[in-house]
């Protein structure tokens, strides 16, 4: 009787193991996999949240109306002489404003344990913040398209034409994916996405307002002439506008490539430390 049950333990304890099993083992699923796929679930979560649209929808076309009949006057002579100038730049300030919410929505998943469950899954370590970081690119584009209508619709005409303006985002995009580490990182240290935002804005706004996004550089002070110089946004605007205008560059292209990938090296690099280590 003993020698029976032991024989039909087993063969149930075989069914069992065949059915959790398969003769084939599934390949593990690549880093560019993972990455779309956590990619996809950052834009499901517009899908059921379609509120977080509004900072890439109103907040561009907010911002250059805002400016460009605002100061047009007072700069230019007129709303329809400065958006020439203005609608690069404003274009780069709409979509590197909205890349603090990176962190912000990072910090609220944290907070939810969610990470935690990601940490413990067979998939490339980094997948899921690459993944977010291209969702995010995703809304950074719809703002550089929304904010790109608005400026044509209000009279800009710029030279480069459709490739001109297409190469500019691109490289708006990449820099904006970049910045993206900074907030990142910052949702790995700080507590609440509150803080994450006060940081961010308090960042942001040196950067943006003291560039060559508004208006030239020359007619400023020397000492704020300097810091425009060193500011990596100044090279940024100067490269899109060159590109949408339909002219060469120089190498303000390379210096913004050259920053983007030392942000990534940099803030990529203390992302994945803090990550690792959550303590």
């Amino acid at each position: 009787m003993s020698t029976t049950t032991a024989q039909e333990a087993e063969l149930r304890t075989d069914a069992i193991a065949s059915a959790l099993t398969s003769v084939t083992r599934p390949a593990r699923p690549s880093a560019l996999a993972t990455s779309v796929t956590f990619g996809w679930r950052a834009l499901l979560k517009i899908k059921h949240v379609p509120e977080q649209l509004f900072d890439v929808t109103v907040f561009p076309v907010m911002m250059t109306l805002l400016f460009t009949y605002l100061f047009g006057g007072a700069i230019a002579g007129s709303p329809a002489d400065y958006i020439a100038y203005i609608a690069p730049g404003v274009l780069v300030q709409s979509v590197l404003f909205i890349t603090m919410y990176t962190g912000s929505n990072l910090r609220t998943d944290i907070d939810r344990g969610v990470f935690d469950r990601f940490r413990s899954l067979p998939i490339w370590r980094p997948s899921p913040l690459v993944g977010m970081l291209l969702g995010d690119a995703v809304r950074f584009m719809v703002a550089s398209i929304i904010t790109a209508l608005v400026c044509l619709a209000i009279g800009w005409r710029p030279a480069g034409g459709v490739a001109g303006v297409a190469a500019g985002i691109a490289l708006v995009l990449v820099f904006a994916f970049s910045l993206g580490w900074i907030w990142t990182f910052l949702s790995l240290i700080l507590r609440t996405p509150q803080a994450i935002m006060g940081v961010a804005g308090f960042t942001l706004m040196p950067l943006l307002f003291g560039s060559n996004i508004f208006v030239d550089p020359s007619t400023m002070p020397g000492w704020l002439q300097a810091w425009v110089d060193v500011n990596p946004v100044s090279d940024l605007v100067t490269a899109v506008r060159a590109l949408m205008d339909g002219i060469s560059p120089g190498g303000e292209v390379a210096i913004s490539l050259a920053w983007s990938a030392g942000l990534v090296a940099v803030f990529g690099s203390l992302t994945m430390w803090k990550y690792r280590d959550p303590r």
